[in-house]
């Protein structure tokens, strides 16, 4: 298991450097989530490489004009001067072998970024008039006052904002066609291609990233892979490029293959950090990720960072470990009883484990902090779930989706809440924006195959059934599903595969999967295996000292069974009778009568067995 490459003074150079980087183009999410990432780091390590004022980031792209090389990697040092901690190796000298496609990390060459200081110097004013726009969401303002420009940041700058202000025109053609039945599934944005033009042959990293998000929005996704792994290599710590390149990944194997080629070694904390947000975002987390979590907030790494400690929770919530994510978000708000983000994945939680006043408290609370944030309107809409209050909840979910029509969890749990009102073709219209925001997320599909299944449109659930588990293929409740289907459809040896597959996640314990597969097997004639099954809950169901209620019925089946067959085991079909007649079941009376017969059965073999001993005995 690889441990993540500790931070070292380059590291913490690099993160502070990507803060301005990213404001200065305006990159507001990008910029807040380095600055964040940078308040975690221990205030000894930070004010080592703010002593060190001749310290240049290696990944800088707006370097002084007197260009110089970066100083090796200084490890930090904690406790006296005399007894020194060490902290970190260089990353940069111990990378494990690269693949040979992987993009090399590049930085521009020293006379590029001389000129491009001189350049942003000499377009100073204009620049900071320019951010200022973009920070006023002034946009056109902003394109008209960089006209003349010739930097790459003033370029990067009037692309990125023709681009926010065609998405802003394109949203407002959008709802002008609502409730029309000409409205598009999602915006249209026709000034994509030629945007992609401006950037086509662009070497900057920035407006690398620029093109691998018009690529992206294109559907040109394997291009749009190569420009964002190209713009990584420039410039590793915007991480905008990382959401856009995670958005990119269509499922775990993906991801697998796409990490051996990113620039960066694996063990370095923002491939760590990628690789658990997107596995997050497939809701495909594993242990290792959970693994990967703790050791990213260790006092090496970033022991105060909320980010991480949220991404852990959502590691959790994601494992159905409910009572430690929930303990994680606890702790997150002790800190921070002001942070929103993912301040909806806590109201799933306690949506799920039924703690209804705390999420009343949770909703109450953040109402009251910022009732215009697409997360909060979630938690409220949970909070009225719960209660029951499905056309409240209803109206939450869809204020959610008019802040944010890509928010994805809003557009599920409305569908959700419309099969709870029998609205069946609510349901699936909700669902369905859903997949178009995301074809990626199993909920939906899921969704769908319930909403037709309400319908008795048993083949269109199923094709949606199918899509979902093809996302989760280790989701019990997916291949039920599935076999529920086919069972309804008369296909009883598809939904027996089904419900063998919902085995191999299963619970070991569970019993109804057992059952199901017993009953299916003897609608198909099949004896022998309906009684392994039949066999499998009675020793489950004892070795879980539970009721004899639970197992009489399989009891009596395994009985019968062996009494039926020639050479059947009749001491084994003895003692499932005596449990059975013994106890309180309803199936009492017909275990005696078994039971008798099962005991002259045994005790006239028994004298046969005799008599035949006997005659061999005796002389002929």
């Amino acid at each position: 298991m690889t441990t993540p490459l500790a931070v070292d003074t380059q590291l913490v150079a690099e993160i502070k450097s990507a803060i301005r980087e990213c404001s200065d183009r305006g990159l507001v999410l990008a910029s807040k989530w380095a600055a964040e990432l940078h308040l975690s780091i221990p205030a000894n390590k930070r004010k080592l490489v703010n002593l060190s004022s001749s310290f240049i980031p290696a990944f800088s792209t707006s370097t002084p004009a007197r260009a110089r090389s970066p100083p090796p990697s200084t490890p930090f040092t904690g406790g006296s001067p005399g007894s020194p901690q060490k902290l970190t190796q260089n990353p940069r000298h111990s990378n494990p072998a690269r693949h040979p496609d992987a993009p090399l990390l590049n930085d521009q060459p020293p006379d590029v970024r001389a000129m491009e200081s001189e350049l942003e110097a000499q377009e100073e004013d204009i620049l900071v008039t320019a951010r200022a726009c973009v920070h006023a969401k002034e946009f056109k303002r902003a394109i008209h006052v960089l006209r003349d420009c010739r930097s790459s940041k003033a370029h990067f700058l009037s692309i990125y904002s023709q681009f926010i202000a065609a998405e802003k025109q394109a949203q407002r053609d959008w709802h002008k066609l609502d409730n029309n039945r000409h409205q598009p599934p999602v915006p249209v944005n026709n000034s994509l291609s030629e945007l992609l033009d401006l950037v086509y042959n662009a070497t900057d990293p920035w407006l690398l990233f620029l093109k691998g998000l018009f690529l992206a929005r294109l559907s040109r996704r394997e291009e749009s892979i190569e420009s964002i792994l190209r713009s990584i290599a420039g410039f590793p710590w915007n991480w905008s490029a990382w959401t856009l390149l995670g958005s990119c990944i269509g499922d775990g194997e993906e991801l697998s293959s796409l990490l051996q080629l990113l620039p960066l070694p694996p063990t370095h904390p923002l491939v760590q950090m990628f690789q658990t947000k997107t596995l997050n975002e497939l809701h495909n987390p594993s242990d290792h990720e959970l693994h990967l979590c703790n050791q990213l907030l260790s006092n090496d790494f970033f022991p105060n960072s909320l980010w991480i400690m949220s991404l852990r929770a959502c590691v959790l919530y994601h494992l159905h470990d409910f009572g430690q994510a929930e303990v994680q978000f606890e702790k997150i708000l002790a800190l921070d009883p002001y942070r929103i983000d993912d301040i909806d994945v806590y109201s799933n939680i306690l949506y799920v484990t039924d703690s209804r006043l705390k999420l009343s408290r949770l909703a109450h609370e953040f109402l009251a902090l910022d009732k215009d944030r697409p997360e909060v309107c979630c938690l409220v809409g949970n909070h009225y779930s719960l209660r029951a209050e499905h056309e409240k909840a209803v109206k939450y979910f869809r204020r959610a989706t008019q802040l944010d029509r890509t928010y994805l969890s809003a557009w599920t749990l409305m569908g959700h809440e419309y099969v709870e009102m029998k609205n069946s073709h609510a349901a699936i219209e909700a669902y369905r924006r859903a997949v178009d925001v995301n074809r990626k997320d199993y909920r939906a599909w899921y969704g769908l195959g319930q909403a037709y299944e309400l319908l008795s449109m048993h083949h269109y659930a199923l094709h949606y059934y199918q899509h979902a588990t093809a996302l989760r293929p280790y989701d019990v409740r997916l291949w039920q599903a599935q076999g529920m289907c086919y069972e309804e459809i008369g296909r009883l040896r598809e939904a027996v595969e089904c419900l063998k597959h919902a085995l191999i996640p299963a619970d070991p314990h569970e019993i109804t999967i057992n059952l199901k597969l017993a009953r299916l097997h003897h609608a198909l004639e099949e004896p022998a295996e309906a009684v392994a099954y039949h066999r499998k809950v009675v020793e489950v169901c004892q070795a879980d000292e539970r009721p004899i209620q639970d197992y009489a019925k399989s009891s009596l089946e395994v009985a019968e069974y062996h009494m039926r067959i020639p050479n059947g085991d009749l001491a084994l079909a003895r003692d499932y009778l005596e449990i059975v007649a013994s106890s309180n079941a309803e199936d009492v009376g017909r275990a005696a009568e078994l039971l008798k017969t099962v005991k002259a059965t045994i005790q006239a073999q028994a004298m046969s067995a005799d008599n035949e001993v006997q005659t061999q005995k005796s002389p002929s």
